[in-house]
């Protein structure tokens, strides 16, 4: 699994900042998650294809977390996409994206698909064979979303010693990974257990941006590899954070250890700081394994 940061501030662009919008690549997807203004230009400068990216998840409908999306749905447009493309949002960006295709007669080339959010509780809005991707309800001034990325679990590994010393055919092989026992001619049943070793631990990846501080998100997001969540302030301006529905980097950092998860990251900081590592201190008196996102930050989990 790997986050590729390719925007982490709050509220408008800047030079050498830029608003919300990171790509995870999971079990061969590679997933977009939010899409502020210059989230193309980032894309090409960190080199990511676009051809690879097949859904989009939006946690909410303001600007800085998709106003990029109509320059890129036109972007792949012109490039001749033909795959098809899946938007997941809250109700009103199909409306709000169809509309500025329909003024300028641009439609789309290839299949777009939106997928729009009403619920306030959690619902899975994709699942396949190797991943589960579900809602995590937030509280910000408008309907918002996070989203938890759940690796399923892979096949158990063979243990080709054992195997081979009981000369199982090769055509069994699938099913032993699979977690089948095997009853040899002889009526002697070798237990999986005995034939394979356990699979590595499933990885998990919670998005958290933007909220108020929730603590009922924590049993949801219990135990995941990474937490990103905002943190638009420091304490310090913590009556801020609740007039306008964010967290605070001590807040982030009690979701964490609440949660009990393996590493946070922050994000979204408010452009009023001069330096984001106030942020890093702050939540590290919380919560020990912190790491601040930076525009083009690599995350290998």
């Amino acid at each position: 699994m790997k986050l590729t940061i390719l925007g982490c501030y709050a509220a408008t662009p800047r030079t050498l900042t830029n608003p919300t919008s990171q790509v995870l690549e999971i079990k061969n997807h590679m997933f977009l998650i939010d899409c502020g203004e210059g989230t193309q230009v980032q894309l090409r400068k960190h080199k990511v294809k676009f051809s690879r990216i097949k859904h989009i998840f939006i946690s909410h409908l303001h600007g800085d977390h998709f106003f990029g999306l109509p320059g890129l749905v036109s972007t792949f447009r012109l490039l001749g996409r033909e795959t098809p493309l899946h938007i997941y949002g809250p109700k009103g960006i199909k409306e709000a994206i169809t509309m500025l295709l329909k003024l300028g007669d641009s439609w789309t080339n290839y299949p777009l698909h939106f997928h729009e959010l009403i619920s306030k509780e959690s619902q899975v809005v994709l699942e396949d064979d190797k991943v589960l991707v579900e809602t995590i309800p937030l509280n910000h001034r408008v309907y918002t979303n996070g989203f938890l990325f759940t690796e399923k679990p892979a096949d158990r590994k063979l243990n080709i010693e054992v195997v081979q010393k009981h000369n199982i055919d090769t055509a069994y092989y699938q099913n032993i990974k699979k977690g089948k026992s095997i009853t040899l001619d002889n009526g002697e049943v070798i237990s999986n257990s005995e034939l394979t070793f356990d699979p590595p631990k499933p990885k998990s990846y919670a998005f958290c941006s933007d909220t108020a501080y929730k603590p009922d998100i924590v049993s949801q997001i219990a135990k995941s590899s990474v937490l990103y969540h905002e943190s638009t302030f420091l304490d310090t301006e913590s009556k801020l954070a609740v007039k306008t529905k964010h967290t605070t980097a001590k807040e982030a950092a009690e979701i964490a250890k609440a949660a009990e998860v393996e590493k946070l990251i922050l994000g979204h900081y408010s452009t009023r700081y001069k330096s984001i590592e106030a942020f890093k201190e702050e939540a590290e008196q919380v919560f020990p394994n912190v790491c601040l996102a930076e525009d083009g930050k690599v995350f290998e989990i």
